[in-house]
């Protein structure tokens, strides 16, 4: 594809064999090397997806006009009415992604122009730290101090964006020292006495346990089972996203709010019942832990029973993301053996997971593994 060759090198969303652990594993070999680059510019687009310029778009994208044309002008439906577009790409699109990468493409470039890259001098002075990574609107870019990303960055960004009928929204985009830490992608980055942590957001947290929290209260009158599974599912996608970081506080915190939000449904549904029976009830001796919420499934065998348990977070391994090459093209044959072997690395750590983080508990003494369900 035409998009995958002229693409940004730090650039991560809606784009094959790339994803947001990229990106934020990018975060941390820029931010955390001996360069101790200070200040971060976050960079928000207002309304991006709903305000691309088309005749910007119909004079730069490599493609047949006449498709392009019909793709942009195509219009959408709402209610059974069809309203036109006359900016921005097809809501709901697939090629919106493409699009709208293909709009921001070369931001990149047009720094390193006036910067220079990491580690070069130009005019016998070392660079300003200028860099950028984005993931689909979302960006940030560094420098060594406040001045240079106020005064020569922000207003190189904001021409480059006028001329494609964007801007950067005044509100939500800032300047932040690496001491006071930012927001990126649903992960907080910050350095603490000269070490960079990347760590679940104070927002994403939040917005689990709110979800987790809706979902254990919408089933107060469902089985067991059926809100282990739910919850599960919250969990596992959730985890899987952040094993990567330094995530084992935020799941401890996670694990223990949502006991004590179960404890109370527990409660709530046996009111007249005392405190050991709910216990024993819903909540399981296995191993070294006390109080597993736990839900029996089957008998295989007179005194065999097995359980469903609820994944605790705190059991997902970190497991440190090894990013992307910024040169690597998935559709360049050359690349093939180094796409195979990045294949076969997430496969056997996919696998390591699945074993560590089984959700099928086969006696009540001891411990085994099952993926029926």
């Amino acid at each position: 594809m035409v998009s995958e060759t002229i693409s940004d090198h730090h650039s991560y969303g809606f784009r094959p064999k790339r994803s947001c652990a990229d990106a934020t594993v990018a975060c941390h070999l820029l931010l955390a090397s001996r360069n101790q680059l200070q200040w971060i510019l976050e960079g928000d687009i207002k309304g991006c997806f709903d305000n691309i310029n088309h005749e910007w778009l119909m004079k730069h994208i490599p493609m047949e006009k006449k498709i392009l044309h019909r793709w942009l002008k195509a219009g959408f439906l709402e209610s059974k009415t069809l309203y036109p577009t006359t900016a921005g790409t097809p809501q709901g699109s697939i090629i919106s992604p493409i699009l709208a990468n293909f709009t921001l493409d070369g931001l990149e470039q047009l720094l390193e122009s006036r910067f220079g890259k990491l580690g070069s001098k130009r005019r016998g002075k070392i660079r300003s730290g200028v860099n950028v990574i984005r993931y689909a609107d979302d960006f940030i870019i560094s420098g060594f101090t406040h001045e240079v990303l106020e005064n020569e960055v922000k207003p190189l960004v904001s021409s480059f964006l006028h001329e494609r009928g964007l801007i950067l929204s005044e509100e939500k985009t800032k300047i932040t020292s690496i001491t006071t830490g930012f927001d990126f992608l649903g992960c907080n980055v910050r350095r603490y006495n000269k070490k960079l942590i990347i760590k679940p957001s104070k927002e994403s947290i939040k917005k689990l346990l709110n979800q987790a929290r809706t979902l254990i209260k919408a089933n107060i009158a469902n089985t067991q089972a059926i809100v282990i599974k739910s919850l599960n599912s919250l969990l596992r996608g959730w985890g899987n996203y952040y094993h990567h970081v330094c995530a084992k506080k935020a799941f401890r915190k996670i694990d223990n709010e949502i006991w004590h939000s179960l404890w109370k449904w527990a409660k709530k549904r046996h009111p007249r019942k005392g405190l050991r029976w709910i216990k024993n009830r819903y909540f399981k001796v296995m191993g070294q832990r006390q109080w597993v919420f736990a839900a029996p499934i089957c008998k295989n065998k007179p005194k065999e029973i097995r359980y469903l348990r609820l994944l605790k977070l705190i059991d997902i391994p970190i497991r440190r993301h090894v990013t992307i090459r910024a040169d690597a093209n998935p559709l360049d044959l050359k690349w093939k053996k180094y796409f195979d072997e990045r294949v076969k690395r997430t496969r056997m750590l996919a696998s390591s997971f699945s074993r560590e983080g089984s959700l099928l508990l086969v006696s009540p003494l001891k411990l085994m593994y099952s993926e029926d369900l």
